[in-house]
């Protein structure tokens, strides 16, 4: 009996929470992160707790803090630059932001961070986003597909709450996830197949001369014929001459537009200067193949130098650069490898191919571009998340209201400059489909594969348990959300007004007071 209060004793002190360390006099909290369990990462490569503790004076907090949110706003642009290269290859529904979202689920101690991060950004992009769509430019809405995607994402929440609510998930849960995004994106598939057909059909029964009108198109076919004309054409030289290899190598590698650059304003100049060191390191570390391109974007000199530079990045980034040190034989790293292997293929690429005709493997760079840069993404993810984390453990708040708010607004601030654009631009309709289709990917594959990846390190299930009544909160305001605009929409008959719109912000806003008066127990449950 002794013995086993002797351990139990032992348990308990060796797993103190983290947040505690701010309790504790100066001088022991560097030796108390340093030795609880709960206060290291298990991936990433930095330890921002350890920084914040042992390596900077404690006079220096508010300016470790400003360092760390500059930081942290870095990453999130430098996730903003590289999801648009991967959306840009794997389309909308796929922006690679929302890793980071994945990325925290796949940690059981960042579970709730993932959690506030998948609700926060549902909210946000249903009422912020879709109302900002409908007051910029009010139109009507498809019936079918709004219907359709309204209905998968309540599923999809209902999921979510069920499983909250019984406190963990197993692997029939997340594979329910997963196999019910592969039924919304056929289901898609399916009638837009049905949706053309019949459009196929109707033209076929018009009379002759008869203009056709398509509701479901935006796209009006004069301007479109007006905007497909390729002005770099004016730019091109009279006489053509051959680049040699060193200057397609140093023009491939140029991220600047010097005609757009004299043209835009100062603030897209300096934002522009943020971006140049990303764009150099994706422009440097990614191959890019357009097939709409006569060469296919191929570059010699260039993709030669992904051979070696890319599969580097792959072994640097994959869990955090640990399987890149493994000795084979105990004698060479696999970095060397890598490098000695690239070298050669790239020696081999160079001289049996041309500038100016791009090799019949080419394609084949399209696979490590995508392999890459999804590994940046994932690795800029995972400091996103420690660092909340760690904002989190120094400012006392939770991972959920940190993840409905910083990493909610952080993953969702592109694709709302990217929505509003194309609403303003008169494709509303595209960008409020987008909204609902781009979210439901977000929860179905962020919780399934989240999930999946925490079981593939040894545990049977998942605990999924939200901090306090603030979970239940986000989860109950998303469902009410697109319930409300399930209601609301077809009572308009499917015109979406700026009313309409000014509802949705009031919902949000109303939404983000209570969860902060909960996340400071203001609002909180009476225990009986």
């Amino acid at each position: 009996m002794r013995r086993f209060n002797e351990v139990c004793n032992s348990q308990l002190t060796a797993a103190p929470v983290c947040r505690s360390v701010c309790g504790l006099n100066v001088s022991d909290r560097c030796a108390f992160v340093r030795s609880n369990p709960s206060c290291h990462s298990d991936s990433g490569y930095l330890d921002y707790l350890e920084g914040i503790f042992c390596h900077f004076a404690p006079g220096l907090l508010p300016l470790t803090i400003t360092l760390y949110v500059l930081w942290l706003l870095y990453l999130f642009l430098v996730l903003g630059v590289t999801a648009a290269k991967l959306r840009w290859r794997a389309g909308h529904h796929c922006g690679g932001r929302r890793i980071s979202a994945l990325v925290a689920f796949s940690d059981p101690r960042t579970a709730s961070l993932a959690i506030g991060a998948l609700f926060g950004a549902g909210v946000l992009v249903t009422t912020v986003v879709a109302g900002g769509i409908t007051i910029l430019r009010p139109f009507l809405a498809t019936s079918r597909p709004f219907l359709r995607d309204v209905v998968f994402y309540l599923t999809a929440v209902f999921l979510t709450f069920t499983a909250l609510y019984l406190g963990r998930v197993t692997l029939a849960w997340a594979l329910a996830y997963l196999g019910l995004y592969v039924f919304y994106v056929l289901s898609v598939i399916l009638c837009t197949w049905i949706y053309r057909w019949q459009c196929r059909r109707s033209l076929g029964y018009s009379m002759p001369g008869t203009p056709e009108l398509l509701p479901d198109s935006e796209e009006d076919p004069v301007s479109s014929n007006t905007s497909s004309y390729d002005y770099g054409d004016e730019y091109r030289p009279l006489f053509s001459y051959q680049e040699t290899t060193v200057q397609i190598l140093a023009s491939a590698l140029n991220p600047l537009d010097y005609r757009k650059w004299r043209s835009q304003s100062v603030f897209w100049r300096v934002f522009k200067v943020f971006k140049l060191p990303v764009e150099f390191l994706l422009l440097l570390t990614v191959p890019v193949v357009d097939p709409d391109k006569d060469d296919r974007n191929w570059k010699r000199p260039l993709n030669c130098l992904h051979l070696v530079i890319s599969p580097v990045v792959v072994v640097l980034t994959l869990q955090s650069g640990t399987y890149s040190i493994y000795k084979i034989g105990g004698l060479v790293p696999i970095w060397a490898v890598v490098v000695i292997t690239g070298t050669g293929l790239a020696s081999v690429t160079f001289f049996a191919t041309s500038n100016w005709a791009p090799p019949r493997i080419h394609w084949l760079f399209a696979f490590l571009g995508f392999l890459t840069s999804a590994l940046w993404i994932n690795a800029a993810a995972t400091e996103v998340v420690n660092i909340l984390r760690s904002l989190g453990v120094v400012f006392q708040l939770s991972n959920t209201v940190l993840g409905l708010t910083l990493l909610a607004w952080g993953n969702s601030i592109g694709d709302a400059f990217s929505d509003f654009t194309l609403a303003r631009q008169g494709y509303p309709r595209m960008a409020f489909s987008a909204c609902f289709g781009g979210i439901i990917f977000n929860l179905l594959v962020g919780v399934g594969l989240g999930c999946l990846l925490q079981m593939a390190r040894g545990s049977l299930e998942v605990k999924l348990e939200p901090e306090g009544l603030l979970g239940w909160v986000l989860a109950g305001a998303l469902g009410l959300s697109l319930a409300f605009s399930l209601v609301a929409v077809p009572l308009q008959c499917f015109r979406l007004s700026r009313a309409y719109g000014i509802c949705l912000l009031l919902f949000y806003a109303s939404f983000l007071t209570v969860a902060l008066l909960t996340e400071f127990g203001v609002i909180h449950m009476k225990h009986t």
